[in-house]
């Protein structure tokens, strides 16, 4: 049976807008609990508005105005009003090639890495247009301030970015000014006022952006390995930490990387202001990291929410996705989660069908009020290492319980390497030099059964069942630090010979088309696979404290050389099942060479075993316990 309507229930038409259009004008078509691809993308109309924001970032006297390129069915121009699908980037006009800070403190500086140049964006490139503009949904590419066609002033995640995310779904809502390129006033009368947003890392950072700002209007958002504290992109626990890949990048180097807007030396100001509060210098939470914290806004969100990230993502890291799902949980947000093990990437080439099922769903469900029972799936969907999916109720895993393992001393010489077992048992302390300016994290953690006098390194037997382990890991150290470095680094380590997933993915042959095609755009994509490698370890998650915020992450005391502390800080979160037969083990470092700064190589750092332990958040399906 096939429906004609453009909003099934009330919650899908805008305040003081009609549910339904008025007889004879053309409607979406729905069957079978979904919108139809009825529309064509080849008659699409588009647009570029100029739309008005509530802020003056770029101090000139004048509201900034961010620039959205629309592309909507010829049918809205007949009275078919439809909802938006939007991606918010800061890329649409390419990035800037932008020297990073250097991270070798003291001594020799080191040179400083740079990002890479990207090509110029084509107007609304991937699938949304081929796939959702058919099934009656506008699309639409939105430039961040202060890049492409905006005004304003990039300022990576302050509040005027998110009023500018903001301002588009009130254009869409007829509450903010919009004028056509050569100055016309525009308003969105094709619009019904419902909007969503989706997209990868900054493009799904500010979809998180927006909704923290709690304006009516953004019904549904799939923030794909989106920030939703950027103190946790390049900081965490007090240190001064990398996203991975970029060491040395930080707030005012991405901000330049995207200025790309007209007469970009008005920001000169803003981003040398925001270079010297960023403070690389202690680490410490401030003020000005707070406002670019969404995750204690999530009570604020009105949106549906389905989380997406890469379970081998180190770029933005796992935190940033479990923080802001656990928020969200607790603010009652509608909401869903994909956890995957590729890296910085989106599931939809190697996952399509159900990929496209899903956000399909979420979208007529939020944006068309379509009761399709999305809401009543299972909220999560995780792959495991060969390639196949399972689903859970929530995330983490009902029934997770927290093992904790102790960093004991073992019977050779030193007590290295030490054992990680259920019961603590006390010994000599233990020491290493640091050494991690020189050494990367894998070369020091290679060799677990030796000594090694750069690390420390705990390790259970081999393991008689599998042990899943989902959630945060916490280190719980008690330890003295004497020397230049602040850094304690902790690695969680499956030892074990076995082909596992590298988070990259292969790009096969296999054709698969999606929506519909134009010149120049197909409709299809080459589907992907995982790529994998074989290896005698593989770091499951690691997680880094500055010593001196050992008490807080807003305020740095100095240590005492030699004195004893109590140190506690989170891993990154995984879900990761070390198998039977495999070996856990936990390397205690001090600078990890990839992603803290780097101090002067000589740091001596004594550990105490038995009062040192690990936290493991460990599912049910995989609760066995190390002996």
């Amino acid at each position: 049976m096939t429906l004609t309507a453009l909003a099934p229930d009330a919650s899908a038409a805008a305040p003081g807008r009609p549910a339904g259009n008025r007889a004879g004008r053309p409607s979406a078509q729905i069957r079978d609990g979904e919108t139809q691809p009825v529309f064509s993308r080849a008659d699409a109309i588009s647009q570029t508005v100029n739309i008005e924001t509530a802020v003056d970032s770029d101090r000139d006297g004048r509201r900034d105005t961010v620039q959205l390129r629309i592309m909507r069915p010829k049918e809205t121009g007949q009275g078919l009003r439809v909802p938006t699908i939007m991606e918010p980037s800061p890329y649409w006009a390419g990035i800037l090639d932008v020297p990073n800070h250097p991270v070798d403190l003291g001594g020799a500086r080191g040179l400083a890495a740079t990002r890479f140049q990207r090509n110029l964006a084509d107007v609304f490139p991937g699938y949304y247009d081929n796939y959702f503009l058919p099934r009656g949904y506008a699309v639409a590419d939105l430039d961040s301030l202060g890049t492409g066609g905006s005004t304003g002033c990039p300022t990576s995640g302050a509040r005027n970015e998110q009023a500018g995310a903001k301002a588009a779904v009130d254009w869409l809502n007829g509450r903010a000014r919009g004028w056509a390129p050569d100055g016309t006033p525009v308003k969105a009368d094709w619009s019904t006022g419902n909007v969503g947003m989706i997209g990868q890392s900054y493009d799904g950072t500010l979809p998180n952006m927006a909704a923290a700002t709690g304006v009516d209007g953004l019904k549904a958002i799939v923030p794909i390995a989106g920030i939703s504290n950027w103190y946790e992109y390049y900081r965490d626990n007090g240190g001064v930490i990398a996203p991975g890949g970029y060491q040395g990048e930080d707030l005012d180097v991405l901000a330049k990387a995207v200025l790309t807007r007209r007469n970009p030396e008005v920001c000169k100001q803003v981003i040398d202001e925001i270079e010297a509060r960023q403070d690389r210098g202690t680490g410490d939470y401030s003020p000005f990291w707070d406002e670019r914290n969404y995750v204690k806004d999530a009570k604020r969100v009105k949106a549906a929410v389905m989380v997406v990230h890469g379970l081998n993502d180190w770029n933005v890291k796992t935190e940033q996705s479990v923080r802001w799902w656990n928020a969200l949980k607790e603010a009652g947000v509608p909401r869903k989660l994909w956890l995957h093990q590729a890296n910085h990437a989106t599931p939809f080439r190697w996952r399509i069908d159900e990929w496209l099922r899903q956000t399909h769903h979420w979208f007529d469900r939020y944006l068309y009020g379509i009761r399709n029972g999305i809401e009543n799936e299972p909220k999560v969907d995780i792959e495991r290492p060969d390639g196949s999916w399972r689903t859970e109720r929530d995330w983490p895993v009902p029934g997770t319980r927290t093992l904790p393992l102790s960093l004991n001393a073992g019977p050779g010489a030193g007590g290295q390497p030490g054992m990680l077992a259920s019961r603590p048992r006390p010994g000599a302390a233990q020491a290493f030099t640091d050494e991690g300016r020189t050494r990367t994290a894998e070369q020091l953690l290679a060799g677990e059964d030796a000594a090694d006098p750069n690390r420390l390194a705990y390790l259970t037997g081999p393991l008689s069942r599998p042990l899943r382990v989902d959630g945060i890991p916490k280190a719980e150290i008690r330890a003295s630090l004497d020397g230049p470095s602040p850094y304690l680094t902790a690695l969680l380590v499956d030892y074990g010979t076995d082909t596992r997933p590298t988070g990259a993915r292969t790009t096969t042959t296999d054709k698969v088309c999606y929506g519909q095609s134009v010149p120049g755009d197909e409709g299809c994509t080459l589907r992907q696979v995982p790529a994998t490698e074989t290896a005698p370890y593989k770091i499951i998650t690691r997680g880094w404290l500055d010593a001196r915020n050992r008490s807080s992450i807003s305020r740095s005391v100095p240590l005492t050389p030699g004195k004893t502390y109590s140190f506690r800080w989170d891993m990154q979160p995984t879900d990761y099942t070390v198998k039977a037969g495999h070996r856990l083990g936990v390397i205690v470092l001090s600078t990890d060479h990839d992603y803290t700064l780097r101090y002067p190589a000589g740091t001596s750092v004594t550990v105490r075993p038995g009062v040192s332990r690990v936290l493991l958040p460990v599912a049910p399906d995989g609760g066995a316990s190390p002996r």
